[in-house]
Order: structure tokens, then sequence, then C-alpha cells
């Protein structure tokens, strides 16, 4: 599967679930899996994203070629421009990415997209970040997960952070190609 396909066709999905691609139309029908028309000839389409979350929804096992060698980031930030200009960065630079506006979003999707890396935000309401590095750190499932640490107030030395399983912190405001370097480096290591 290509890196840069970002929807697939009713064909696609139903070849990767093994039914008939009927069976998928249905699916889209009844509002159980999103997807969009393209205009003229009415065609689907369903994005990479609303796919694995619809196999996530419904208990299906998700296909090999989303699970090993994904190239997701996911984006834990609760301020929706430092949001958008993370993920604008990081999809420049040929990532996948995901975003979750507050903790308990970010857990439902660390298990859909089984990112590389997360960039993750410590000031957010409901679960923090710190409860995000917790959760990630305590489950065998995300030993390998790279967690960025992206906050404008470290309330704590550094070390601290380190201590708690961050691989990397990143203060804001800060340069996209720094974002880049660091989010590279953390994933190569």
């Amino acid at each position: 599967m290509s890196k840069q396909k970002r929807a697939l066709t009713t064909g696609e999905v139903a070849q990767f679930v093994g039914v008939n691609f009927q069976t998928v139309l249905r699916w889209i029908q009844k509002g159980h899996l999103k997807a969009h028309k393209l205009p003229g000839r009415g065609d689907h389409r369903v994005t990479i994203p609303d796919f694995l979350k619809f196999l996530t929804e419904f208990d299906l096992p998700i296909p090999e070629e989303f699970q090993e060698g994904s190239n997701y980031v996911l984006v834990v930030e609760d301020e929706p421009l430092i949001s958008k200009i993370i993920k604008m960065a990081l999809e420049d630079a040929g990532y996948q990415v995901v975003t979750a506006a507050n903790g308990f979003e970010a857990g439902a999707l660390l298990a859909t997209y089984k990112p590389k890396a997360i960039t993750l935000d410590l000031k957010m309401p409901g679960l923090d970040g710190l409860g995000v590095l917790n959760f990630i750190r305590s489950n065998d499932k995300f030993d390998s997960m790279k967690v960025l640490i992206v906050s404008s107030h470290l309330e704590e030395d550094e070390e601290v952070y380190y201590q708690q399983g961050a691989n990397g912190i990143l203060h804001k405001p800060f340069q996209n190609d720094e974002l880049i370097q660091k989010v590279e480096e953390l994933i190569n290591s």
C-alpha cells in the first residue's frame, strides 16, 4: 500500500475486509462507513483514517498494510491552531497525521493507528499530557512508540519528563524544521 494513498475505492475496502463491494455500499448508505462521492460518476472514496475508524468500531481486524511500518504520527494538542500547524508541517514532511484534542481521544487513537511517534501537549483539559504519557508507558503494546512533549510551560525539570517516559522535548514556540528534525530523530532512534 502506497504511503501517499489517502483514499480507498469501495472495491479496495471490500477486498481488505473480504466482502462484496455491494456490502461496502450498504455500509456507506447506512452511515456505518464514512465516504465521499466523486463528482460526476458518483463513485465513493473512503479515507484511510475513516476506514481504520470503521474497522476499530466494528471490531474487525486491521490489515497488515495498515499496521507494520505505518507512517503515522499522532498529534495530541488542544489548541486548534497549534494542532493544525504541527499537522501541516508533518504532512509536508511525508507523514500521515491524526490529531486528538485531548487525552481521551488520544487513547482511542493509539490502538487504531499505532503511530510511530506522538507529539504531546502537557496542558489539556481532562486527561492531561502526563496522564497520556503514563497510559502509554504502562501498556506493553506501546513500548516502541516515541513521545515528543511539545509544550510552552514545563512545570518540572526536563529530566523528570524523561524519567516518566518522554523520548524528547520541544519548547513552544518552535520552528517547523526543528519539529521535523526532532520527530525524525525519535523515529529513527
